[in-house]
């Protein structure tokens, strides 16, 4: 029997890793094609290795050319970082009001709050256009920040783990004089640190690979984040694969390194989900 289940995972960890490989190809590729000469982009059989590199040369064009990448970096940079603090904020205060605080009507108004979720987010887009408008927040970086700020995703997915902290922390610490602000930043944050970062991780990558809301709320180059740089680049450089390779290495690569360094804080933010009260 144990020789079985052995034999079960070795199987298994084969054939994860034979389609983990298969997975990785395209990215594999992707990056290969960004050292390459465009002479060599299309060559039969795919060569993995460049036997002639230029990848010094493309990514220079990319970062430092007619369309320099580095301005488009910083602004995705500072509206991602921007809108996943501020979301993160105001989602972990409404999931602990929301599955800690008794007021009249909580469920009702959570109800209603998770409602707006069957609403499809293009619904919305003509009112969000013509209130910022009005209001100044078109064509700026603060107007794409506030957008993404309030997930009602993101707090339903907070609330269910405030629900699994035992309600006898809280009352202990009423019992001690302490306040909600207090209860919420001393005791209930710190046990759901790992979800707050893997919700924290989940918004900073929706919102670099944020394509509608810029291309509809933006308008000045200047402002563009690193997705509509990507379609203007590919614009204008159809033709060099290579270039347009080094772009899409260049764009995905924070997501990466942001996915790296939170994958453990991920995994605990999922084991937390499986353990209640």
């Amino acid at each position: 029997m144990a020789k079985t289940i052995k034999l079960q995972k070795i199987i298994t960890t084969i054939i994860v890793f034979l389609f983990s490989i298969l997975f990785m190809l395209p990215f594999v590729w992707m990056l290969s094609t960004s050292f390459k000469i465009e002479a060599n982009v299309f060559t039969f059989p795919i060569q993995w290795i460049p036997e002639r590199w230029n990848g010094f040369n493309n990514y220079r064009e990319v970062w430092f050319g007619d369309f320099p990448f580095y301005t488009y970096y910083w602004n995705s940079i500072k509206v991602a970082v921007l809108t996943t603090i501020v979301s993160c904020t105001v989602s972990a205060l409404a999931a602990y009001g929301f599955s800690k605080v008794r007021f009249p009507a909580g469920k009702w108004l959570f109800l209603i709050v998770l409602a707006t979720y069957m609403v499809p987010p293009q619904a919305s887009l003509v009112p969000q256009f013509i209130l910022y408008r009005n209001i100044g927040l078109f064509d700026s970086h603060l107007g794409l920040i506030l957008l993404g700020s309030f997930s009602v995703l993101g707090t339903f997915m907070l609330r269910q783990f405030f629900m699994g902290i035992h309600n006898d922390y809280i009352d202990a610490a009423k019992i001690d004089g302490a306040g909600h602000i207090r209860i919420f930043w001393s005791i209930a944050l710190p046990i759901v640190r790992p979800a707050v970062a893997t919700y924290a991780i989940l918004r900073f990558i929706w919102t670099w690979n944020d394509y509608q809301n810029p291309l509809i709320f933006l308008r000045t180059d200047a402002l563009y984040t690193i997705q509509l740089a990507m379609q203007k680049f590919t614009t204008i450089n159809g033709e060099f694969y290579s270039l347009i390779m080094a772009a899409a290495v260049s764009a995905i690569l924070p997501l990466l390194i942001v996915f790296i360094i939170g994958q453990k804080q991920v995994i605990e933010g999922i084991a937390l989900g499986g353990v209640k009260g």
